[in-house]
């Protein structure tokens, strides 16, 4: 927001600088060209009327000496005729000739009593020579005729320095409006820079720095409004944090003791009540779950939370040693539940994040399989780098879920009525998918062919090698 502000600001300002120099420029060369006109149209006159006294008088030495005088002295030719121009100049310096095509037709026009000036104005790189003619005598009395050649090198040098200073100031103008944009948009955009760096760490789930009340009155009372917002709600998420805790640790001591009696129960119990013993201590087993589960994805949350406002670019890890190490633990799980566990991983497959992470959503993927895939099943555990993903993907052969199922098997505690009879608490995928989300990657869920389900976990790739770390 800040480069696009700025920006505006600055083009504002440029705008509005050219605005000022380009018709200021335009000016300088027109004022100088007319200067340059009315000096030499001068000259012009006061030939003019020498030449006209010299008619009267029949005497044109002095013309003669003036006109030589002035050619000698600016270095610009001149030709001077008399009534009878066509057939003679009276006197011609500078090595312009009075037969010459462009003079003669000046010449022709000034004994019919016609002026020539330059009209078009004058420029930088503006070089050569302009020529100018006026007749002599009074009146309709026409009694010669007075062209002049002028040289425009001095007056184009002089618009040259006139343009420079021009685009000089013009420059500086461009330069303070560049340091008022930059110090406005830094007025005006900071605040909203740290007030979207609060918004971050409040989204996130973080107590946020608070942010200081600066810039435009506006900013200032948005920014007082979003601390006192940020104080509630951190409140609110503090609170609702150590609920969780302090709910899971106050039932686990009760639940221990709770254990401990029924176990010593046990042994006084007839014969018929076993399986009421044994359906106690299974909801025993659930609650504990249930509680570890829970407590688990509340860690998740957080942490997605911590990584979408901080950069822990160093986590990485080998997504292939890891689905190694996971076969290695569950393949006695899985021979104890009759079920073939492989495993197809290529490594190393460098993964963006921590091997602890990885685990726990290749743990949870192997639990939910072997669980529900059911005996004689096959799962297959893959490993495998697609474009800039690492991913680790478990297939089984189990009966699978519908279409329906699949858009609902994410969202916490929802377990399938079909597998109303195996334990679970239906938390492990939404767990794996808040690890994922922590670290830019998802989950995706599939029906495998012919019949089974398809769990894959996508985790951004690391560059290099790979080697887990």
């Amino acid at each position: 927001m800040r480069t696009r502000v700025q920006a505006v600001l600055l083009l504002f300002g440029i705008l509005a600088a050219a605005a000022f120099a380009v018709p200021l420029l335009l000016f300088t060369a027109s004022d100088r060209t007319q200067q340059l006109v009315l000096a030499r149209s001068a000259d012009l006159d006061r030939f003019a009327s020498l030449m006209d006294q010299a008619t009267r008088t029949g005497d044109t030495s002095q013309v003669v000496a003036e006109a030589r005088r002035y050619t000698q002295l600016y270095g610009e030719a001149l030709v001077v005729t008399d009534i009878r121009g066509r057939h003679g100049p009276v006197v011609q310096t500078g090595g312009m000739r009075a037969d010459q095509p462009g003079v003669a037709q000046l010449i022709d026009a000034a004994l019919r009593n016609q002026s020539a000036r330059p009209a078009a104005a004058l420029r930088p790189w503006s070089r050569g020579h302009r020529t100018f003619a006026a007749p002599a005598g009074t009146g309709t009395q026409v009694t010669g005729a007075v062209v002049l050649r002028a040289s425009v090198t001095t007056a184009a040098a002089d618009i040259t320095r006139r343009w420079a200073a021009v685009l000089a100031g013009t420059a500086l103008v461009a330069l303070a409006c560049t340091a008022l944009a930059r110090v406005a948009t830094r007025w005006v955009v900071s605040p909203l820079r740290r007030l979207d760096r609060a918004v971050g760490q409040l989204a996130a789930g973080l107590p946020p720095e608070q942010t200081r009340a600066s810039g435009p009155p506006e900013l200032r009372q948005l920014a007082t409004g979003f601390n006192r917002m940020a104080r509630t709600v951190i409140a609110a998420l503090e609170q609702q944090g150590r609920l969780v805790a302090d709910t899971s640790h106050q039932m686990r001591n009760p639940m221990a003791a709770l254990r401990l009696r029924v176990d010593a129960l046990h042994t006084h119990l007839p014969p018929s009540a076993e399986r009421t013993y044994t359906g106690v201590t299974t909801e025993l087993d659930r609650l504990e779950t249930l509680l570890d589960d829970m407590l688990a994805l509340a860690t998740a949350e957080h942490r997605a939370g911590e990584l979408t406002v901080t950069d822990d670019a160093d986590a990485r890890c080998d997504a292939a040693e890891v689905a190694l190490a996971r076969h290695r633990l569950w393949q006695p799980v899985a021979d104890r539940a009759g079920i073939r566990l492989t495993t197809d991983a290529d490594g190393p497959v460098p993964a963006l994040c921590t091997e602890r992470e990885l685990a726990q959503v290749a743990d949870i993927l192997l639990d939910n399989a072997i669980k529900y895939a059911g005996q004689g099943a096959e799962i297959t555990l893959s490993c495998t780098a697609e474009g800039g993903w690492a991913r680790l993907t478990v297939t089984d052969t189990g009966s699978g879920l519908t279409a329906e199922e699949l858009t609902l098997a994410t969202e916490r505690f929802w377990r399938s009525a079909r597998q109303s009879g195996t334990t679970g608490t239906g938390l492990g995928l939404a767990i794996a998918q808040q690890l994922l989300a922590g670290r830019g990657g998802r989950l995706e869920l599939g029906q495998a062919r012919p019949h089974g389900l398809r769990v894959t976990a996508f985790v951004p790739r690391a560059a290099g090698d790979g080697g887990a770390r």
